[in-house]
């Protein structure tokens, strides 16, 4: 990992979105006003409209005293923190823009040096990403062409692509400007407290990682539930759809956290290796087999959403059984839920035991009552539960299932940090542990396109709002 450096500036590309005034502005402030930004460091705005400087401060600040109001607990702060604003009024697919851009980055150097550390941040749709990437590498900006010292990262946000083809596109588009380690995909499920922990979970505790194989696992269940639609998301959602949105990265990430080897040490390739791995082995889907394995769903009014079509077939859920075609995993199924207006909003894994092999307590089928279950809790909660069978008191020998829960909040005093705080630090200290390697995205996208293809012409089943999904969902745990 790299040395907190001397100076610093960040690049925002789409200085204006939802993103950038949700996340990234609050994010950076509060790690600034926490000391973990450089002494000197700049924040520089890129966004269509026209704005000047003083403009475009005024407008974070509003956004953030609407956003996040308890964020500013002191104006006088946060005036010295609007002072390192500063915003270039470009169009992204004119290369003549990024010339006033590299302007504003350089003309500082003479007397502070701030051009020595760039990090680009795309908040930006998908399609632009190849658009900026060639127009920073015509302007002189890209991570290759270092005129003064100092290194040169870029964060691009998900989807990375909307298929393996376009995925391997931008591969290449971004691989001829920044080398592998000046790259970072983020997604920010990596940067979840509850999810860094599933690997310290697994590897540092000895009465779990000997169970952790299919000779003890009888499957896993991984759910990524919210309780709205997809708000003002019509447009990319009308693109993108669930399998893309959630299932190609958040789901897939955390199945392969779970699914992983340990790895050789703790370096971020070492890590990235062994998630990889997972990804490779995962069975691929077909026609003949998606029935049994891929249920997708709409929910009720979604046609009426602005900027979505009035005969779309979009997908709102997606219920998945995947297999893990290695040593370890080999036929312990992977069921992968996730949707959107549904009756809750919770991220949460369980690993569920194979029974005991013979039952004393009640008829064999009771043991699914009281099966063994490690359960990770990342959202709303953050918590880590184990359930296991104790004895009803009473003269009957009656077994019921009780927990054994750790609680984040309650067992730790110290506040941990937002997943923004944590990778925009990340990416800063040249640590890519928590972001996603070229490889793993491929992988990634080679198994939602195989889902995909095995739907394909199949609608997605209507289900209510607020409900749990579509009826049929229930067909992929047979």
């Amino acid at each position: 990992m790299q040395e907190k450096p001397a100076n610093f500036t960040i690049v925002i590309f789409g200085a204006n979105s939802d993103l950038a005034a949700r996340k990234l502005y609050p994010s950076l402030y509060e790690l600034a006003q926490w000391g973990h930004l450089p002494d000197q460091y700049r924040i520089i705005g890129v966004g269509r409209a026209l704005l000047a400087h003083e403009e475009f401060r005024a407008q974070v600040h509003k956004k953030l005293l609407t956003l996040s109001p308890d964020t500013i607990f002191d104006e006088a702060r946060f005036t010295e923190f609007c002072s390192r604003l500063f915003y270039v009024s470009l169009d992204l697919h004119e290369c003549e823009g990024y010339k006033e851009l590299y302007k504003e980055l350089m003309d500082a150097s003479p007397e502070t040096g701030l051009c020595d550390h760039l990090l680009f941040y795309l908040a930006t749709p998908p399609d632009l990403a190849p658009v900026i990437i060639r127009n920073l590498d015509q302007a002189g900006l890209g991570g290759k062409q270092m005129s003064c010292g100092g290194w040169r990262k870029i964060i691009v946000e998900k989807p990375y692509g909307r298929n393996l083809q376009t995925a391997r596109e931008l591969n290449a588009v971004i691989g001829k400007v920044f080398n592998e380690d000046q790259i970072f995909r983020i997604d920010h499920y990596l940067g979840k407290e509850p999810v860094q922990n599933i690997m310290v979970f697994r590897f540092s505790n000895g009465i779990f990682e000997p169970l952790w194989t299919r000779n003890y696992i009888a499957n896993v269940e991984i759910t990524i539930a919210e309780d709205f639609g997809i708000r003002d998301r019509g447009a990319f959602y009308e693109e993108a759809g669930l399998l893309r949105d959630i299932m190609q990265n958040h789901a897939l990430q955390l199945l392969a956290a779970v699914a992983m080897e340990p790895p050789v040490d703790l370096t971020a390739d070492s890590v990235r290796d062994e998630k990889a791995k997972v990804l490779r082995s995962i069975r691929p889907f077909f026609p003949d087999n998606a029935g049994e394995s891929v249920v997708l769903g709409q929910y009720e009014g979604y046609r009426s959403e602005k900027n979505v079509a009035p005969d779309s077939t979009v997908e709102t859920y997606a219920a998945v059984k995947f297999y893990i075609d290695n040593w370890r995993w080999k036929d312990v199924p992977f069921f992968v839920k996730a949707g959107k207006n549904l009756s809750v909003t919770e991220t949460r894994i369980v690993i569920t035991f194979k029974c005991p092999p013979q039952n004393y307590f009640g008829p064999a089928e009771s043991c699914s009552y009281i099966a063994n279950q490690v359960i990770l809790c990342i959202q709303p909660e953050e918590t880590i539960a184990l359930r296991f069978g104790a004895k009803r008191p009473g003269e009957a020998v009656i077994t019921d299932p009780v927990y054994m829960k750790f609680d984040y909040k309650t067992s730790f005093t110290e506040a941990g940090m937002t997943p923004y705080h944590r990778l925009l630090l990340d990416a800063i200290a040249g640590e890519q542990m928590n972001f996603i390697r070229q490889d793993s995205v491929e992988h990634a996208w080679a198994i939602v396109d195989s889902i995909r293809d095995a739907v394909h012409g199949i609608p997605p089943e209507l289900y209510p709002i607020h409900s749990r999904g579509p009826e049929s969902a229930v067909r992929i745990y047979s």
